[in-house]
């Protein structure tokens, strides 16, 4: 992987956020009389006793007030302070502040609210094209509710349109090269559609299948869902598509709003780790994990589904998160409350672990992301706030004498638990993660530290030091659940909370 130092890093990358007060009173505006008095000639002869000035009145000469003289405003050339940055762990808001965007580090921000929390999505393909830069921009994810009873939730898919760029000041040093009569740099309110199907039970986890393309009419487009009723089901999505983006399309109701397949096999256990696999549009794999610690595999045929009876069982607490290998199709990863990162071959006879990191973080392993491009790393999130990179390649083999592996970077940024971790699509070396503490963070493995330039700045005692290797923060959102990138639109980061969704692209990024 190529790396890049700190210095290449824009400064502004990481400080999307600024501190204003929020108990401020606005200032009026004077008016001026750009006219003037005028002098009426027969004015004397009409003037009343009670107009009648005197003009010793306050010492005045002819009774006419003196504008005082003021000294004249000299001009700086000096530009108007920048707003501080506000940076988490460093500093803390006060009672009458609020956080406000700088929307100069953005390249597009729009926060979109829904009905009920959506605590996972994932990013549905389309068929606009890879590799977009264009604005406004589409995209499509689907996701689950956490309505207040269960017969209230639902399964929707959601069409973001209009996404404009975000509006930038006039100082702007690339606002000369852009072009005016282009309209996509318009910052105007983004649309969002929907079209939504019942879900008993609230959605723990929802996954689409991986797709290198959109399918074609005649294809299913699968999702599943880890229902907080102990069930797994998963649902053809395509319809709902094609009646947010064809004119006139006659959406069958009864027939999308039955599950194509119910996965049984974890009995009444909740459960949120869920991963798809493909090796081809007609052979699909799901593993689906749950609090009690099992691992099942689901296969697809021709003819349609397979739930296999008999679990993966070698974690000792509930199965946090799943990732298949993104090179070899029958190894795949898990993380747990038991602390542990274990490495799984389904060829394997008794279901068990091959390899793994039994202490991988101080507390549970909430999350992993398998890097799609440098194969070998994983990283990792934990309840502690950790997040670690590991290199597959030294893991322990189970039963061996070898030594624990150690992770090859760690970072202790977030304050609270990591709740959602993803590798870049296209990017070995970047990763986005989002957490408890309110924060998206996006990092760069290949940024090293500047000996010079280190020692040049001074942190005071007390305050965090901010890795090099952190790119920017993205704070607004509360209770932040997950994170994704888009995988057509480069850049682009998606993340829902409890308080709705955010679609934005950084110039870090």
């Amino acid at each position: 992987m190529s790396k890049r130092t700190a210095t290449e890093v824009l400064e502004s990358t990481g400080q999307p956020y600024t501190k204003a007060s929020s108990g401020g009173t606005k200032r009026e505006n004077p008016i001026e009389d750009e006219m003037g008095e005028f002098e009426d000639a027969w004015e004397d002869e009409l003037e009343s006793d009670e107009e009648v000035v005197d003009a010793n009145e306050e010492n005045k000469e002819d009774g006419m007030d003196i504008d005082e003289v003021l000294p004249a405003i000299e001009e700086s050339d000096e530009p108007p302070q920048a707003p501080e940055a506000f940076i988490p762990g460093r500093h803390a808001l006060g009672e009458d502040e609020v956080l406000e965007a700088d929307d100069s580090v953005y390249i597009m921000r729009h926060p979109m609210n829904v009905t009920w929390p959506c605590l996972s999505f994932d990013v549905l393909r389309d068929n606009q094209g890879d590799e977009r830069q264009r604005f406004p921009a589409t995209a499509y994810i689907v996701t689950g509710t956490q309505a207040d009873t269960a017969k209230n939730n639902e399964v929707m898919v959601l069409k973001m349109s209009s996404l404009h760029k975000t509006q930038k000041d006039g100082n702007d040093s690339d606002s000369d090269n852009d072009n005016d009569d282009d309209d996509d740099a318009l910052d105007e309110d983004a649309i969002l559609e929907h079209r939504s199907i019942p879900h008993v039970g609230g959605v723990n986890r929802i996954r689409a299948q991986p797709l290198s393309s959109y399918p074609q009419a005649s294809q299913p487009y699968h999702v599943a869902t880890w229902a907080e009723t102990g069930k797994v089901h998963i649902w053809d999505i395509r319809p709902l598509l094609e009646s947010l983006d064809v004119p006139g399309y006659n959406l069958d109701k009864t027939k999308s709003r039955t599950p194509v397949f119910t996965i049984n096999s974890h009995g009444h256990a909740e459960g949120f780790a869920m991963d798809w696999a493909s090796s081809g549009p007609s052979s699909l794999r799901l593993l689906t994990g749950d609090i009690h610690s099992k691992i099942f595999l689901t296969t697809s045929t021709p003819s349609g589904f397979n739930a296999l009876s008999q679990p993966f069982i070698s974690h000792t607490s509930s199965v946090e998160d799943l990732q298949w290998s993104p090179q070899d199709p029958t190894i795949f990863a898990s993380c747990s409350a038991d602390r542990s990162i274990q490495i799984w071959d389904v060829r394997t006879k008794g279901r068990k672990s091959a390899a793994g990191m039994k202490a991988a973080h101080e507390s549970d392993v909430n999350v992993i992301s398998w890097n799609r491009t440098s194969k070998h790393l994983l990283v990792s999130g934990g309840d502690e706030g950790g997040i670690k990179v590991w290199d597959l390649r030294n893991v322990k083999q189970w039963g061996t004498s070898a030594p624990e592996p150690s992770p090859v970077a760690s970072f202790m940024w977030h304050k609270g638990p990591i709740t959602s971790i993803e590798w870049h699509p296209t990017e070995d070396s970047i990763f986005a993660a989002g957490g408890a503490d309110d924060q998206v963070t996006l990092w760069d493995l290949a940024v090293e530290q500047d000996d010079e330039e280190a020692g040049m700045v001074d942190t005071p005692v007390g305050e965090q030091d901010v890795p090099p290797q952190l790119l920017f923060i993205h704070q607004g959102q509360k209770d932040i659940k997950e994170v994704h990138w888009h995988p057509q639109i480069p850049g682009t980061v998606i993340s829902t909370a409890l308080d709705g969704f955010n679609i934005f692209k950084t110039v870090s990024v």
